[in-house]
């Protein structure tokens, strides 16, 4: 059972990194600033106080061996070949990656190194509100809060009347999950085999931490804030 006083501790990071990636060669690797990509949310990890364990699952052994010598606390971790192929699902490799586990692991946090932007108060405050939350919430879900006119393939408004063009500030928000943070205890992976549980908690993340690195042109946009950040501080832009 949780210890009451401070629930779902300790917590353990999962970063999965693959070691190709189909649309954007070598992204995990490829410079951001003056570092590899991975590196800025792996230092964002390491000085959140609360995460216990950061481990590093990847099918690239020369990519972990790089991880652990750049961030030596790190625990790296093997993936299977038969949960390295583009089309596997995340919540197959965090199952897998999850039974290797100390039992002692009370909530797990899943990222990327996709999401270099990701602040260490984020993250904090993201393990606060879930354990506030709990167990009314059983998982939190990163999301960006839209308000914006949707609809769907058939031209047909989902959120709002055409005959009455409201702001599109007095909408009802809408979330975009966004793949910056996951929060989940072994248990609810286990029951449901999903990272988000049945009663989840949307957190909306900043605007701009919430940059996901996808394709080119989301490494242009995260090319091009880092270098604003970094001249407007006057040095280095710490990615996190």
């Amino acid at each position: 059972m949780a210890d009451e006083r401070r629930p779902l501790a300790p917590v353990c990071a999962i970063l999965p990194m693959r070691g190709q990636s189909q649309r954007v060669p070598g992204k995990n690797r490829r410079s951001l600033g003056d570092r590899p990509l991975f590196h800025h949310i792996l230092g964002c990890l390491h000085s959140v106080p609360d995460i216990a364990w950061v481990v590093v699952n990847s099918d690239d052994p020369t990519l972990l061996e790089e991880a652990r010598a750049a961030f030596p606390g790190i625990c790296p971790q093997r993936r299977p070949a038969a949960l390295s192929a583009p089309e596997t699902s995340m919540n197959a490799v965090l199952m897998d990656a999850v039974a290797r586990l100390p039992d002692a692991v009370g909530l797990i946090l899943q990222t990327h190194a996709t999401n270099p932007f990701l602040s260490a108060t984020t993250v904090m405050a993201a393990i606060t509100a879930l354990r506030a939350a709990w167990p009314a919430h059983d998982s939190l879900v990163a999301v960006s809060r839209r308000h914006v006119r949707l609809w769907d393939h058939r031209g047909q408004p989902l959120n709002h009347d055409p005959g009455r063009l409201l702001p599109t500030q007095d909408l009802a928000p809408v979330f975009e999950e966004n793949s910056c943070l996951y929060l989940f205890t072994t248990e609810t992976l286990r029951t449901h085999a999903n990272r988000i549980g049945v009663r989840p908690l949307m957190w909306a993340t900043p605007p701009l931490e919430s940059l996901d690195i996808d394709d080119e042109a989301d490494f242009a946009l995260a090319e091009a804030w880092h270098a604003h950040r970094r001249t407007r501080s006057g040095g280095p832009a710490a990615g996190g």
